[in-house]
């Protein structure tokens, strides 16, 4: 009961929103209802189907926007193809192109259906934009956007704006972007800028100080217009060829995007998961995927298992050997997490590569000898007092030390150097330092106890 109740007040909001919009009187941003959308589809199929079906067209194109890929991609099963090319229309071309893309990963035919009910400019455009790599700066931008040649005066471009704007076939323009008679591109100018100057002056007579000169090429990473939108604080970046004939423009929502989807990406990685895996509906994909990494992991635990059986005749001979061991291991695998983490983070942002490898690895050696230290002190006062045997307190605080100290240098020289070998340093890393702490952490504190205890 309570979950029809939720149905039905989840429906009469969407269906109230509809009627609003139609009406103009409508305060609900796009985002919120794809958010009540969403969780109607999860409630009750047939109730989705019939509010989808009711949502007018200009309107479902921003709340698909806001949608998850996978919502996208089933869209097809939920209206109708005409509909989803209507759709398609009134969106930006970045936007209708990941559309369409979506719509391919769940069947390649209906996507095809739906293009070719698009106007040929269209249909163009989606193909050319889906054409490139997704890690390619060209898949990220938008046809869309407001262009001036420099014999254009102000005046006449605001007033050509204004139109295009009331005709709603340009939205969130940051800039005029200047072009020559080739539409190559000689720079932007900020509205904000642009306000400034009298109406009747040409674009030609705007100072060059004035200009902003960024732009990426079309098949140039897309991490390279990320680190250009974060160190210069852009709102768009315009897009060119190797001609430098301007393309289009990356605005700020898709770089936060992007940044969000690598961050999400960067997490995954660190835990050995797959980020793609886990957007799967299917609870076998993302179990193998897991799985596969969880085997990796158990390779690694049986080698520590190796390490400790060396030492079986030396912890049968001390049972406090036994309750100890896990202390190192754990306190190893935690300083050499903090520094991984913070290792991989700073190379996402550019902050350190492989040419700054010597001072990274410095101060983390320097951090972890400070904290093996005073950390070593304290689990050796903690084993005298727990044991009441001194040596024993030596052993663990010497193993401490080693332990700490090889977890900074390796938590930071592990992705460094799968970064030179061009290897993503986010994957890797985790398993590889998780195995060196643990079998130096135990092959040290074991390696000591024989040594001085027996």
């Amino acid at each position: 009961m309570e979950d029809i109740n939720k149905i039905n007040d989840i429906k009469n909001l969407l269906l109230n929103s509809i009627e609003e919009y139609k009406d103009g009187t409508s305060d609900i941003h796009p985002y919120d209802l794809a958010k009540e959308l969403e969780k109607l589809r999860d409630l009750d199929d047939k109730e989705y189907e019939y509010v989808c079906k009711r949502i007018p067209s200009d309107l479902f194109a921003e709340i698909l926007c806001e949608m998850p890929s996978y919502i996208q991609e089933e869209i097809a099963e939920v209206i109708s193809d005409k509909k989803i090319a209507t759709i398609t229309s009134k969106m930006d071309s970045d936007d209708a192109s990941e559309l369409i893309y979506n719509i391919s990963q769940k069947d390649e035919e209906i996507a095809q259906t739906i293009l070719s009910k698009l106007d040929d400019e269209d249909k163009q455009i989606i193909e050319k934009l889906n054409s490139y790599d997704d890690h390619e700066a060209g898949s990220y931008m938008q046809s869309e956007l407001f262009s001036a040649t420099l014999d254009e005066d102000i005046g006449t471009a605001i007033k050509r704006l204004k139109s295009l704007k009331e005709e709603e076939l340009l939205d969130n323009i940051f800039h005029v972007f200047l072009i020559d008679k080739d539409k190559k591109l000689i720079g932007a100018v900020g509205l904000e800028e642009l306000i400034l100057f009298d109406r009747q002056q040409h674009f030609r007579e705007i100072p060059q100080d004035k200009l902003i000169n960024y732009s990426c090429n079309h098949k140039s990473d897309i991490s390279d217009a990320v680190e250009m939108f974060t160190h210069y604080n852009l709102s768009a970046l315009a897009v060119v060829d190797e001609e430098n004939r301007l393309l289009g423009r990356i605005t700020h929502d898709d770089i936060h995007d992007v940044i969000q989807d690598q961050d999400t990406k960067q997490l995954y990685s660190l835990a050995g998961v797959n980020d793609d895996a886990e957007n799967e509906e299917s609870v076998y994909l993302i179990g193998r995927k897991r799985a596969i990494w969880l085997g990796i992991n158990l390779v690694t635990a049986i080698l520590a298992s190796i390490v400790i059986g060396f030492f079986d005749t030396t912890i049968q001979s001390l049972v406090a050997l036994a309750v100890l061991m896990p202390i190192v291991a754990s306190m190893g695998g935690n300083a050499g997490t903090q520094t991984l983490t913070v290792t991989v983070r700073q190379m996402a942002l550019g902050e350190i590569s492989y040419q700054d490898a010597k001072k990274t690895i410095n101060k983390e050696v320097i951090i972890s000898l400070v904290n093996g230290l005073i950390f070593a002190f304290i689990i050796g006062i903690i084993a005298f007092i727990w044991f009441k045997i001194p040596l024993l307190g030596l052993v663990i605080a010497l193993s401490m030390v080693i332990n700490l100290l090889s977890a900074g240098f390796f938590g930071a020289v592990i992705p460094i150097l799968l970064e030179k070998f061009e290897i993503d340093p986010a994957i890797g890393s985790t398993v590889i330092l998780t195995t060196v702490t643990d079998v130096v952490g135990f092959f040290s504190f074991l390696g000591l106890a024989t040594l001085i205890l027996l």
